[in-house]
């Protein structure tokens, strides 16, 4: 699934940009029975609303869907990514030196 997640990224990128947001990740995960492509964006002033969804969602949907990439059905959700953010790339790493955060680890 990573694959997904990289290759979708790429293809959008830099048209999220060009509608003035910053991609932060991009998840295609599997719950129950439903597949989600999860888009999350940032903006300069970090205030990210249903407008700013919509946006995004307008300017990429048809992108996705001529690139086909994900063969099953799945469900496109636009967010921010939150105050509760997940650092899963270097670049959400780098970009919180100096800052508290909570580390959750599997094993000890």
């Amino acid at each position: 699934m990573a694959n997904i997640e990289e290759k979708v990224e790429q293809l959008i990128k830099t048209r999220v940009e060009e509608l003035g947001y910053q991609l932060y990740d991009v998840q295609y995960v599997k719950e129950g029975q439903n597949y989600f492509l999860r888009i999350f964006i940032e903006k300069e002033n970090g205030d990210i609303d249903l407008n700013d969804c919509e946006k995004v969602n307008d300017g990429i949907n048809e992108v996705l869907d001529s690139a086909d990439y994900i063969k099953d059905q799945y469900f496109l959700e636009i967010s921010s990514p939150g105050i509760e953010r997940i650092l899963r790339k270097e670049k959400h790493l780098e970009d919180n030196i100096g800052q508290k955060v909570c580390v959750n680890l599997f094993k000890p």
